[in-house]
């Protein structure tokens, strides 16, 4: 019995399965040998171009569901730095309500020059988590383009985020990353950006329409991180999806 009591614990058990070093090779065959029956948590996967506001939503999100009583883990896909080859923004510092709850765990990880938006060892630091009894584990992929889309392997549901005004995207909506999407998520419903997010939630909403794969309507929700607005609706078509 794998003992994941502890936060120290959780930390050492992942990076076991992120080292690639000899020496932890044994601990970690064992280590992902005991995870092979772990119960499965709702996985979602958050990803968007840099400025689409990931973090803020993850944080806001988290929040939400830790107060409707749920255990979260968080890993974060960061870009690996040249010289440490460690993550580059890994401070924790983008969500410091969800980093400092005891009901919640953030992990930053590198992703090593992986395309895709995702690590080497994702999968299994999300398995770690679940052994752990995170029943929502949220993974914040690095900021992506079209192509960039394993996550969506990963996941049970992908959404995908998007700043208000963001037309030029739509000239690409039936390819790559926007197509694979099961909920887009208009950020940045407040102030003087409200109107905006409207229109391009319209937008999307139209282009989606047109084209779409048979079993699943794509949503489109406007969310902000803000105030809090629209994360309930999000995480009612997650659910709705992800079950």
């Amino acid at each position: 019995m794998i003992d994941f009591s502890t936060r120290r614990a959780i930390a050492r058990a992942i990076s076991i399965v992120e080292s690639d070093a000899d020496k932890h090779a044994s601990q970690r065959t064992d280590l992902l040998k005991a995870l092979e029956n772990t119960k499965r948590a709702v996985r979602v996967g958050i990803s968007g171009a840099p400025g689409a506001g990931k973090s803020s939503l993850i944080e806001a999100l988290g929040t939400f569901l830790i107060k409707q009583g749920h255990k979260v883990a968080v890993l974060v896909v960061d870009p690996s730095s040249p010289v440490s080859k460690g993550s580059i923004l890994g401070d924790k510092t983008r969500m410091p309500s969800l980093s400092k709850d005891p009901r919640a765990f953030v992990r930053p990880s590198p992703s090593r020059g992986m395309l895709g938006g995702v690590a080497p060892n994702s999968e299994n630091v999300m398995k770690v988590f679940e052994a752990a009894g995170f029943d929502i584990v949220i993974v914040e992929t690095v900021g992506v383009g079209q192509s960039e889309v394993a996550v969506a392997d990963l996941v049970d549901t992908f959404v995908l985020l998007v700043p208000p005004a963001s037309g030029d995207e739509l000239q690409g909506v039936k390819k790559g990353i926007v197509e694979l999407a099961h909920i887009v998520v208009v950020t940045k419903h407040d102030g003087d950006l409200k109107a905006r997010a409207e229109k391009t939630k319209q937008e999307y909403t139209h282009a989606l329409s047109v084209g779409r794969r048979k079993g699943w309507r794509v949503r489109v929700d406007l969310v902000s991180a803000f105030s809090g607005d629209g994360i309930e609706a999000l995480w009612a078509d997650i659910r709705a999806h992800a079950t």
